[in-house]
């Protein structure tokens, strides 16, 4: 499903500027104004565009899905990597480590359990934008399923569909969630509690 390539994509993407960001202070001042102008575009909006650059089918809806979830990982990522203790960039200076291990050993270890909810966030946003772009212009997917359903006038199988997505955001929300039960034990319920 494009919602999940979408995730993965953008998330990816969101991460790697927002640990960047998170990082260096001044090309974070730099980039403020640039990220803030592009954030606020709801990413329908582009929907126009998309399908002139890429046609019908999952490369549009993928490239639209991946704009709408680089946003939410990138803004908790650099927060996360800012609010790291300094005394381990301290002692990551102090052990002379190149800034690929500074990134690796210290500053992502530091920041997973904000950007594993950063992920969360954006995981919902990806099925809610996938499905959007489905009903309103892709002909293809559960959102034009649903279409399809409602223009037959079968409303059962419209609420089959919706039961289904319903199931997906479930199911993928409760795999993050497992894996960051795993990852950080009894600390990830109570971060998630505050």
């Amino acid at each position: 499903m494009s919602a999940f390539a979408g995730l993965f994509l953008g998330g990816s993407i969101g991460l790697a500027l927002g640990i960047l960001l998170g990082l260096l202070q001044p090309v974070d001042r730099l980039m403020e104004v640039t990220i803030e102008a592009i954030r606020p575009i709801p990413s329908i909006a582009l929907l126009p565009i998309a399908l002139i650059a890429l046609g019908f089918g999952y490369r549009m809806e993928i490239a639209i899905v991946s704009f709408a979830c680089i946003w939410p990982v990138l803004i908790l990522a650099r927060a996360a990597v800012r609010e790291i203790e300094p005394r381990l960039m301290e002692v990551a200076r102090a052990l002379k480590l190149s800034p690929a291990d500074r990134v690796r050993k210290i500053v992502i270890p530091a920041a997973l359990p904000r950007i594993f909810v950063a992920f969360r966030l954006a995981a919902g946003i990806a099925l809610i934008v996938a499905v959007t772009v489905e009903i309103a212009i892709n002909p293809i997917g559960l959102g034009a399923a649903i279409m399809a359903a409602q223009q037959g006038l079968q409303a059962d199988l419209m609420l089959a569909y919706l039961i289904w997505i319903g199931l997906i955001g479930f199911g993928l929300n409760a795999g993050l969630n497992l894996m960051q039960g795993r990852l950080f034990g009894r600390a990830a319920l109570v971060r998630d509690r505050t």
